[in-house]
C-alpha cells in the first residue's frame, strides 16, 4: 500500500475538470417525496481515510462523489454524481443528444434540468444508449417520450435489456442489494461507494425501444447535424455493447469497456460470463480506430481522460489488464490449477499495479480470474470430492458435529480471529450459523469477522458484501428496493419472453401430471403460439403444426400481460376450456425476492 502513488494527484485534476456547476442539494426524490438519491450524504468523504477504510478505496470513493456538470470538449458535456452512471450530453445544431440516461427516471430528469440551468433549455433531439445494462437506459422517460427522435442502440440491445431482468432477474435484484449495499449507513464504517460509482438510485424504471441499430464497426450516423463513428464490441462488458468517436470534436465514448477501476467478468450480483478475451481484443481495435483521432475520451463511469498519448496508454493498459487475467488463468488451469488456487497465486504486472484504474474497486483479480475459470472449465474443478457434496445447512451441521457443537467452533473461530486469519474464521463461523441459524454468539461474532474483512477490502463490491452480511446477521432480512419489473420492461418483452417468464415458474413436481395444450393468437401482432404441459416443462413453440388443442385464445399482447397479472379470463375471445388456464397458474410458483444469503 505504501508504494501507490497517493502523492499522484492526476485523478482529482480530472474529475474537477471542466467544473460549470452543481446540483444543491444533491437530492432527488420520487413523486411520493421518497428519497432515490441523495449524494450529499457523502460529504464525509472530505477527510483523510479513517481506520474503517481501506485508503485505495477511501480514494475512488472521494473521486466517484464529485458531483455536477461538467464540460467535458467544446459541445459535450457531463452530468456525474446524481446516479451510480453518467448522462453524457452533447450539443447539436438544434438540440442535445443524451447519452445515458441514468437508471431513474427522477434522476435524469435533475440531470437534464442542471445543464439546462447552465446551457439553455435545448430540447432532446436524440438518445443513445452504450449497452444494456439497466443504469444506462432507465431513466429514459425522464428525459424525453422518445416522439419524433432517433433512440440509438447496439444491436441486439433490447432482447439483453429485457432477458437480462426477466429470467434471474430476482435473484440479480436480491443480489444488488448486498453489492451495491444501498440499506448501509453513510458513513466511514458503512457504504462508501462500490468503486464504479457511489450506488444505485431507486426510483422510475423505464425503457424507450431503439429506432436506429448499430449493426456494423464503422458505421457513420448523423444526429442534428452531429456525426458519430461506431464501433460494436458484442460480449465485452455487456452482451450488446458500443464504443463511439464524435470525429468532429475528437471525443471518444468508450461506453462501460474503459473505465477508472478493474471491472467485471462475472458480476457479483451475477449475470453471463463475460469474454475477457474479446474485451481485450476490442479495446486494441479502439486503439487502432481511434487512438489518432481523439483529444479526450469518456465513459459511462468516472471521469474522462485528455490528450492522445495519455488516452492511448489507458486503452492499452486497460488492454494489457484484461488479456494478461485471460492468458495467465489459461496458462495455470492448463498446468492444473483450480480458479481458486489461481487466484490466490495470481501476480499482476508493476506497470498495472502502479496505474490506479486498474485496481479492484468494483470487479477484482480474485473474483475476475474464478469467472475465466468458469467460463471454461464450468464450476466443477474435477476434485471427485467436490462432486457430490452436502449442500450447505447438511454440510454445516455435520462438520459442526466434527468439531465439538457450536461451541467448538466459535472457539476455534476466536483463535483464528485472535492469529488474524480472519478469512477462515468466517469459514468456520459460516458453518456454525448454517447449522443453527439461532445460534446468538455465533451470528455476532461472524458480524464482527465479516465487518473487519469489509473495512479492509479494496474492492467496493466486497466491501458491501461483508457489510450488508453483517446487517443481515445482526438484524435479520434486509428488503430489496428495487422493481426491475417496471410497465416499460415487462411492455419490451417478446411472446417468446413472455412464455419463457411463465416457464421458469412452474413447479416441476406440482406439474408433472398435467397434460394440456393452448394455442395463443396474438391479434395485433399476429403471432401464432402454442404452449403445452408436459413432464412438468412448460413447453412454447411459435407458429406450430395443426393439432387438436384444449384451449384457443384470441387476444392482443396487452391483453396476454394482463391474464397473467390476474386479470379474469371469462371475456376472452376463445375456443375450448378456459378451465385450462387455472390448471397453468396452479402450477406456477411466485419468486421470492427478499430471500436470505448469510443466513441459510
Amino acid at each position: 500500500m505504501a508504494d501507490l502513488p497517493f502523492h499522484d494527484r492526476t485523478d482529482f485534476d480530472n474529475a474537477e475538470r471542466g467544473f460549470v456547476s452543481r446540483l444543491s442539494p444533491a437530492v432527488v426524490k420520487a413523486a411520493d417525496g421518497r428519497v432515490i438519491w441523495d449524494n450529499d450524504s457523502y460529504d464525509f468523504l472530505n477527510a483523510d481515510s479513517p481506520e474503517g477504510a481501506h485508503p485505495s478505496l477511501w480514494r475512488q470513493a472521494q473521486l466517484c462523489a464529485k458531483q455536477g456538470l461538467f464540460e467535458v470538449t467544446t459541445g459535450i458535456y457531463q452530468v456525474r454524481g446524481l446516479d451510480l452512471s453518467n448522462m453524457t450530453i452533447v450539443e447539436g445544431e438544434t438540440g442535445v443528444i443524451v447519452i445515458d440516461p441514468l437508471i431513474s427516471t427522477e434522476c435524469a430528469a435533475a440531470a437534464l434540468r442542471l445543464y439546462r440551468d447552465n446551457r439553455g433549455d435545448r430540447p432532446v433531439t436524440g438518445v443513445i444508449y452504450t449497452h444494456s445494462h439497466v443504469d444506462h437506459f432507465g431513466g429514459v422517460r425522464g428525459i424525453t417520450n422518445g416522439e419524433g427522435i432517433p433512440i440509438i442502440a447496439p444491436a441486439g440491445f433490447m432482447e439483453h435489456a429485457v432477458s437480462e431482468n426477466v429470467y434471474a432477474g430476482i435473484a440479480m435484484s436480491r443480489r444488488s442489494v448486498y453489492m451495491y449495499g444501498p440499506a448501509l449507513p453513510r458513513s466511514a464504517e458503512g457504504q462508501i461507494g462500490c468503486g464504479l460509482g457511489m450506488t444505485t438510485s431507486t426510483g422510475t424504471l423505464s425503457l424507450i425501444a431503439p429506432t436506429v441499430d448499430i449493426t456494423r464497426t464503422g458505421q457513420e450516423e448523423t444526429v442534428d447535424g452531429v456525426r458519430i463513428v461506431f464501433q460494436l464490441t458484442p460480449g465485452t462488458e455487456a452482451p450488446s455493447e458500443m464504443n463511439f468517436l464524435f470525429p468532429d470534436r475528437r471525443a471518444l465514448c468508450l461506453a462501460e469497456n474503459a473505465t477508472h477501476n478493474q471491472h467485471n467478468i462475472l458480476t457479483l450480483r451475477g449475470a453471463v460470463v463475460r469474454d475477457a478475451r474479446v474485451w481485450a481484443r476490442y479495446l486494441t481495435e479502439a486503439i487502432t480506430l481511434f487512438g489518432d483521432k481523439a483529444d479526450v475520451a469518456f465513459a459511462s463511469h468516472h471521469w474522462p481522460t485528455w490528450e492522445k498519448v495519455n488516452i492511448v496508454r489507458f486503452l492499452a493498459e486497460q488492454r494489457d489488464m484484461y488479456a494478461y487475467l485471460h492468458d495467465q488463468t489459461l496458462r495455470l488451469l492448463n498446468r492444473g490449477l483450480t480458479g481458486i488456487e489461481i487466484a490466490e497465486v495470481m501476480e499482476m504486472p508493476p506497470v498495472l499495479e502502479q496505474a490506479w484504474h486498474t485496481h479492484g474497486y468494483y470487479g477484482s483479480v480474485s473474483h475476475n480470474i474464478k469467472a475465466i475459470y468458469q467460463r471454461y472449465l464450468g464450476w466443477f474443478d474435477a476434485n471427485p470430492a467436490h462432486l457430490w457434496e452436502h449442500p450447505p445447512v447438511q454440510q454445516a451441521r455435520r462438520y459442526v458435529e466434527c468439531l465439538g457443537g457450536t461451541a467448538g467452533v466459535v472457539g476455534l473461530a476466536r483463535r483464528y480471529v485472535g492469529e488474524g486469519d480472519l478469512r477462515f474464521a468466517a469459514t468456520l463461523l459460516n458453518h456454525a450459523v448454517f447449522a443453527d441459524e439461532h445460534a446468538a454468539e455465533a451470528r455476532k461474532l461472524l458480524a464482527e469477522v465479516y465487518t473487519a474483512l469489509g473495512h479492509g477490502s479494496e474492492n467496493g463490491t466486497w466491501r458491501n458484501f461483508y457489510l450488508m452480511g453483517a446487517l443481515e446477521l445482526n438484524g435479520g432480512i434486509v428488503p430489496s428496493d428495487i422493481d426491475v419489473t417496471s410497465p416499460d420492461m415487462i411492455a419490451a418483452l417478446t411472446t417468446e419472453q413472455i412464455f419463457d417468464s411463465l416457464a421458469i415458474r412452474v413447479n416441476g413436481p406440482q406439474a408433472w401430471n398435467e397434460r394440456f395444450a393452448i394455442d395463443w393468437h396474438l391479434t395485433d401482432s399476429g403471432e401464432h403460439h402454442r404452449t403445452s404441459m408436459s413432464n412438468g416443462v412448460l413447453i412454447q413453440q411459435q407458429d406450430p403444426p395443426e393439432a387438436t388443442v384444449e384451449l384457443t385464445v384470441r387476444l392482443t399482447k396487452p391483453q396476454l400481460l394482463g391474464l397473467l397479472a390476474g386479470k379474469g379470463a371469462d371475456s376472452l375471445d376463445h375456443d375450448g376450456d378456459l378451465s385450462v388456464l387455472r390448471h397453468l397458474t396452479a402450477v406456477l410458483d411466485d419468486p421470492a425476492p427478499d430471500f436470505a444469503i448469510v443466513t441459510a
